[in-house]
């Protein structure tokens, strides 16, 4: 095991960063005002500034984490706010349209930048990062790094979580049930699926845990792992809607078939209740975030440690290779009206570095991070504690999923979200019935 640095990252990289934003002229100052605290000094003190950062509950690790060791490296002060995750975009968005202008910083789902940035609660970051090479940009994952930050050509953020989803297996279970390798195609998922809770349902032991809760991080991460698996996508190269598409159609009827076989209820599985099932050992298979094999091994609550194994998403049809799912993710951003935009440009690039991002991978207790960076998912501390995991976060690095971005991109996460809560309680027809519903509200939202 390998252990890391009880330090942050050196203090040469908060000072470099806090020379390029002192050089820098700051284009949106008509929108947020210079800060009126103490400006840094030469050497990146940032002494008696404050900084609010606005984060997730499952990144409160990660958010203890950082403000720790930046205000070591700075002396400035960071005050956080944890909100659930679906509550995160409109929290900023309330605080920014309000004229509240209480949060500096934070890190929301990526998918809800478009809508940020049109109702002008975000800065527009483009200038500052393509002038700034100490941010190493060319170092995010290819896969990641535009659909993370990128809204109509300008960059409002840097990627924080990498956040893809990946199949976890309880090899305990799997080997009672006769089951020798972890399922390769959604088709062979669910045979097994259907084994495990044919033998040991009645006994509380269930063939999988189905996210099935009506959020689109949650339920939209399910069908969207089976529609990367069998080759489809939410758009098309020129944006249009392309959500009852054959293959999108044979991934939400994959989830209809495993939902009468899944820890129960599916509709009442979200993160905390399926995460439960699992570190209770009573499923066979969840499909989750990378760090939950951290979670495996070192949260207290884990009966698993040592049982798991890890394997990329399953294919469906006629494909045959298998590719990520960036089904979460969050990016930091800056408050549109922030008095403070020089310390949140410091943090921002502190947080987002390659070292801070390769020190979240393996800290203990666990941040909830997943690799953002190609120098951090390579990393040798990362190979070495967590090697499984690393090797299925390099399916990211051949390409990933991505949702929408743009304007009502979240509106019509939602839309789809909505409607697949109703197929898998059977109020929506079939799953062509239910995505060509879809479908047209997508056209007439996203074009």
């Amino acid at each position: 095991m390998t252990s890391i640095p009880t330090r942050g990252p050196n203090r040469r990289r908060i000072l470099t960063a806090t020379a390029g934003i002192a050089a820098a002229t700051l284009t949106l100052a008509a929108c947020a005002p210079s800060d009126d605290a103490a400006p840094a000094s030469a050497d990146g003190d940032f002494s008696g500034q404050t900084l609010n950062a606005l984060l997730i509950s499952s990144h409160e690790g990660a958010a203890n984490w950082l403000k720790e060791h930046f205000e070591e490296e700075t002396g400035a002060t960071v005050n956080l706010t944890i909100v659930p995750y679906d509550e995160i975009g409109s929290t900023l968005a309330l605080d920014q349209q309000s004229g509240a202008n209480t949060i500096d910083v934070a890190a929301p789902w990526y998918v809800s930048l478009g809508d940020l940035a049109a109702g002008g609660s975000i800065q527009d970051l483009t200038d500052w990062i393509d002038s700034t090479p100490s941010l190493e940009t060319d170092d995010f994952i290819p896969s990641i790094y535009d659909p993370y930050t990128l809204i109509d050509g300008k960059r409002y953020g840097l990627p924080f979580d990498g956040d893809t989803h990946v199949l976890f297996y309880n090899k305990t279970i799997l080997e009672r049930n006769g089951i020798t390798e972890p399922p390769t195609t959604w088709e062979e998922y669910l045979a097994d699926v259907k084994t495990i809770t044919a033998n040991e349902g009645a006994d509380g032991v269930y063939g999988a845990a189905i996210f099935g809760q009506k959020s689109p991080l949650i339920l939209g991460a399910a069908f969207a792992n089976r529609l990367a698996g069998y080759g489809g996508e939410f758009v098309d190269a020129d944006g249009k809607p392309t959500i009852n598409s054959p293959e999108a159609v044979a991934a939400a009827q994959a989830l209809v078939d495993v939902n009468d076989y899944a820890f129960p209820t599916p509709a009442e599985t979200d993160f905390g209740v399926g995460n439960g099932a699992w570190y209770d050992g009573k499923v066979g298979f969840i499909e989750n975030w990378t760090d939950l094999g951290v979670g495996s091994q070192t949260n207290p609550d884990s009966t698993v440690a040592d049982q798991w194994g890890v394997t990329t998403l399953p294919v469906g049809g006629d494909n045959t290779t298998s590719r990520a799912s960036l089904v979460a993710g969050f990016t930091w951003v800056i408050a549109a009206n922030t008095e403070k935009t020089d310390l949140a440009k410091a943090f921002i690039e502190f947080a987002t570095s390659s070292d801070v991002n390769s020190q979240l991978l393996v800290a203990d207790p666990q941040t909830g991070i997943d690799p953002n960076r190609k120098s951090s998912l390579e990393s040798a501390a990362y190979g070495e504690k967590y090697p499984a995991l690393q090797e299925v976060n390099r399916a990211t690095l051949s390409g990933s999923l991505a949702w929408p971005t743009g304007e009502n991109a979240s509106q019509a996460a939602q839309i789809l979200t909505d409607e697949l809560a109703k197929l898998l309680a059977g109020e929506g027809g079939t799953a062509q019935e239910t995505l060509d519903r879809v479908q047209a509200e997508w056209e007439k939202i996203l074009g």
